[in-house]
């Protein structure tokens, strides 16, 4: 019996030894297999987990009691993103770092930050770099020495001046903010942008990284070249060169100057202007004011319309011309202008109404098309085309082609003194009429006065095919030369009714503008007192006979 109970219990008690070397054993093979299926996996989570350092120890007794200082490679990983450094003080406590000498930061593969020290905060996810910091993101870099990037946002903030190198544009601010993830910059105070040769200053400056667009915002000027663009609101594309101006910008080309509620402008292309735009070229002394322009900064040239008005002040006193539309030329020392069609022109010594105008300044000529009229005094000349030079402050000589038409009202306003004829030419002398010529189918009617009191004597008819005309002081007639003619001349009380006014007699004074304001209003010729299209006689054709 007692052999038995032994036997039974040695049984048992190697059951329970195998079973727990079992457990043993099983434990054993999970402790081994641990360490490798950790050693696979990476921290995630919150925390900022310290990956590696030479050294770590506590200094209970130094100024950061609850940090883990640590040194030599010391390197970390926080959701994502590693944080190496030469040596830092670890807070587990607050999840932060504090990381001094060769601090590189790395995030994906697009973002990567380098400074001599920096904070880096795990519960707020920012990281304050100091000292030679440098930002690279994809392709820009931003430079400076105090720089804040927020995770959260994914901005990189700087404020103590800082520089972005986007490809060939350099920016340069004193305060300013980059948005990693829309690459969208602000940049304040004291802001240049050096694109290639352009040069911008301005005050706040809006970057787009991806379109490479500049948004001015405040008192800002585009330096290019000869080149000097002036807004307070304007968009500038830095690949092409192109910028779209609000708010009254200014476009300044050497001596010329252009301004406008908004202006599109073209480096080297055409620009376009709308609402209240101002041309002035101070180097000719003229100006072009309207409602929509585009002009051409290489070429010269130029199209306005909407309320179009050229003001030429090269001479002493200014030549105001309004039309519908307007084109110029000053691709030279010399410019032109071409104004269609209602054309009113306004000086102070001459006026004048047509439906086409060129002005060109090389030579000072006025030319004018289609039903013009000129005033000059209380002379008004009609014809198909006129041509009028001017010099120095007035008209100089005025050329008037086909249905020529000269009429001069007497002091009376009753009476005319009129000359018919194809051709017509009047040569002027500070302002006064010294000689007019008339050629071909010349009729003329002419007032003699007398010398003591003016008062009219009689009126002189005369017919002839060329005729000079010589006049004194205040316009008074002294000679006349002509060659064959037939001449009446009629008391003042026998004159024929029919004999008071020529066949084409016409007087438009209501027509004339009175003033710089009047060209706005137009005022044409009323329907059936336009000029008759005369058909000229054709050379008669040889035919070779057979």
């Amino acid at each position: 019996m007692i052999n038995k109970r032994l036997n039974n219990h040695i049984r048992g008690h190697r059951i329970i030894s195998v079973m727990i070397l079992c457990l043993f054993g099983f434990c054993l093979m999970q402790a081994m297999q641990a360490p490798k299926k950790h050693a696979r996996k990476r921290p995630h989570g919150d925390r900022v987990y310290l990956l590696h350092a030479d050294e770590l120890y506590y200094d209970m007794f130094g100024n950061n009691p609850d940090a883990q200082i640590l040194k030599g490679k010391v390197s970390f990983l926080h959701q994502g993103s590693h944080l190496t450094c030469d040596s830092a003080y670890f807070y587990q406590a607050s999840n932060s770092v504090k990381a001094f000498g060769h601090v590189h930061y790395r995030q994906g593969d697009t973002l990567s930050l380098t400074c001599n020290r920096a904070e880096y905060d795990g519960q707020m996810q920012m990281m304050r770099a100091r000292k030679n910091v440098v930002l690279h993101h994809r392709r820009q870099t931003l430079r400076t020495d105090s720089l804040d990037f927020d995770r959260l946002y994914n901005m990189a903030n700087f404020f103590d001046g800082g520089t972005l190198i986007d490809g060939t544009d350099k920016l340069v601010a004193d305060w300013g903010e980059y948005h990693t993830e829309t690459r969208e910059a602000k940049f304040v105070y004291n802001v240049k942008l050096r694109s290639g040769k352009d040069v911008v200053t301005t005050d706040t400056l809006y970057y787009d990284v991806r379109k490479s667009k500049a948004h001015m915002v405040g008192p800002s000027k585009i330096v290019s070249g000869a080149s000097v663009v002036k807004t307070e609101d304007g968009y500038y594309d830095t690949k092409t060169d192109r910028a779209q101006l609000y708010g009254r910008s200014t476009v300044i080309d050497k001596d010329k100057t252009l301004t406008g509620d908004t202006l599109y402008y073209v480096k080297d292309g055409e620009s376009t202007g709308y609402g209240n735009v101002v041309y002035v070229d101070k180097k000719n002394k003229n100006s072009l004011t309207c409602n929509y322009l585009r002009y051409n900064e290489k070429t010269g040239n130029g199209f306005a319309t909407r309320n179009p008005v050229a003001i030429d002040y090269s001479q002493k006193d200014t030549l105001w011309v309004h039309s519908d539309t307007m084109r110029i030329n000053t691709d030279s020392v010399y410019r032109k202008v071409h104004a269609y069609p209602k054309v009113r022109a306004y000086r102070l010594d001459m006026q004048a109404i047509c439906d086409s105008l060129v002005f060109n300044s090389q030579d000072s000529c006025m030319t004018m098309y289609k039903d013009p009229i000129v005033w000059n005094g209380n002379r008004q000349l009609l014809g198909e085309k006129i041509l009028v030079f001017m010099n120095d402050s007035t008209v100089r000589f005025a050329h008037v082609i086909g249905q020529a038409l000269s009429v001069e009202q007497m002091p009376d306003s009753v009476h005319f003194n009129q000359i018919s004829s194809s051709e017509m030419k009047s040569y002027f002398e500070k302002g006064e009429i010294k000689q007019g010529e008339s050629i071909g189918n010349v009729q003329t009617i002419y007032y003699m006065t007398d010398d003591k009191d003016s008062s009219l004597i009689g009126l002189n008819y005369l017919e002839t095919d060329t005729m000079r005309m010589y006049m004194g002081p205040g316009r008074k007639m002294e000679k006349i030369w002509t060659n064959k003619f037939t001449s009446t001349m009629y008391p003042m009380t026998q004159i024929p009714p029919a004999k008071y006014k020529l066949n084409n007699f016409a007087w438009f004074e209501d027509l004339r503008p009175k003033d710089k304001n009047d060209i706005f209003v137009w005022r044409g010729k009323s329907k059936g007192s336009e000029l008759k299209n005369i058909k000229r006689h054709e050379a008669p054709l040889q035919k070779l006979t057979d």
